[in-house]
């Protein structure tokens, strides 16, 4: 799962990442999340690894000359730190760092875009422990590779955002603004309306219209595969990856509690028996049109001709800090008012359940029926024995 701070981080572990992959505060490609410092790194690094869960890091820029000096220092430093293994797309910061960091794991980023078996062997070669593969490959193509390479491991996509451009590689954001997608700093272009201009009437733009709202032609609809999982393991995926490091705790909770249920219900019964149920979850957050992309081959209804999101069914309220005696405490993150319904995002058997809030104390015991203050501490009774790190929501009116 994707962390783009500390919080999220614990709240993918929470809810059943086995691993996540972060960026420090340089040379990743999602340079507009919180993202780590290094003493946040080692935070991030002891908390997973107490928990048994691995910690990987996007160093995934196309890095020039005057990254070189400072990324060796960075490499070193990630090696020294235990890092489970760092993210890397650009063949020059391999070499540089099997140099300066010999025992650091390599994962290809899919930024590399690698499509073929011989590229494959060629990062194996290289000393790559995993390759993120491209998310324009087939499950059949997926396969093929595993076949060639059965040595190195191979991960994949399952969920999530996609990029109109090949593999990530744009250059319209560079194009617009200056702002480069390949050093992380993306400004989203594909999200643009369009028109089109005719060159002698450059003062009368075409609005070139799918629908009342226009159309938006690079707009990429989001990844879905969680009933795909048997067929990804079969073809020698072993590791599952969602996209969203810029997305928020309540994202990050649903999509992990979602896809943490069908891989158990996959190593159970060599199946996903809940998907309906399970993507039906993943309806909660805020989305594009789902498509499983090019799972099945080619394909080119991908794009999704308007802006249109779905809106989250739910509001995130709070995070629970701890649960003594009947009574709950949390850090409210929007606001609530006594007798709301709220609802219970869990990794426990407490999941799913709902109960009315009451009385609500404040941290100074003072009594209060609207809990307004942003990020303050206030706790009330609850009937279920919730966990830290849980999550609790209230229905959107008219969702």
């Amino acid at each position: 799962m994707p962390a783009g701070n500390l919080k999220k981080l614990k709240t993918a572990v929470h809810f059943g990442a086995d691993a996540v992959y972060i960026g420090g505060k340089n040379f990743s490609l999602r340079a507009f999340s919180d993202n780590f410092s290094d003493d946040e790194i080692i935070e991030a690094l002891t908390y997973a690894h107490a928990r048994d869960k691995k910690v990987y890091v996007a160093a995934n820029i196309f890095a020039k000359d005057a990254d070189v000096d400072k990324l060796k220092d960075y490499f070193a430093f990630l090696q020294d730190a235990g890092a489970d293994a760092v993210l890397i797309s650009d063949i020059g910061l391999m070499t540089l760092c099997r140099e300066v960091a010999p025992d650091l794991p390599i994962h290809v980023s899919t930024q590399a875009n690698a499509l073929n078996s011989r590229t494959v062997k060629f990062y194996r070669d290289m000393g790559a422990a995993r390759v993120v593969l491209a998310r324009e490959l087939s499950l059949e193509e997926t396969a093929r590779i595993h076949l060639a390479v059965p040595d190195i491991e191979l991960e994949a996509f399952c969920h999530g955002a996609m990029c109109i451009s090949y593999s990530g590689r744009c250059l319209l954001s560079t194009h617009f603004s200056g702002r480069s997608a390949n050093k992380g700093e993306c400004m989203q272009p594909c999200r643009f309306r369009y028109s089109l201009v005719e060159e002698m009437r450059p003062d009368l733009p075409l609005a070139i219209e799918e629908d009342e709202r226009g159309t938006y032609i690079m707009n990429s609809k989001d990844l879905r595969l969680l009933s795909r999982i048997p067929e990804m393991a079969k073809a020698g995926v072993c590791s599952l990856k969602a996209e969203g490091r810029m997305k928020s705790e309540f994202y990050i909770a649903v999509v992990a509690s979602a896809y943490r249920a069908a891989i158990d219900s996959y190593l159970a019964t060599g199946r996903v028996e809940n998907a309906p149920a399970l993507e039906q979850r993943l309806e909660r957050i805020s989305h594009r049109p789902y498509t499983e992309a090019f799972f099945e081959g080619e394909r080119f209804d991908t794009v999704s001709p308007d802006s249109t999101r779905t809106k989250e069914k739910e509001v995130f309220v709070a995070t629970v800090l701890s649960y003594k005696d009947g009574k709950v405490l949390v850090e409210m993150r929007n606001r609530f008012f006594s007798g709301d319904t709220l609802n219970v995002l869990s990794p426990s058997a407490a999941d799913g359940k709902t109960f009315t809030v009451g009385e609500i104390c404040m941290q100074d015991g003072s009594v209060t029926d609207d809990a307004k203050l942003v990020q303050a501490a206030y706790s009330f009774d609850c009937p279920y024995p919730l966990e830290s790190g849980d999550i609790l929501t209230r229905d959107l009116k008219n969702a």
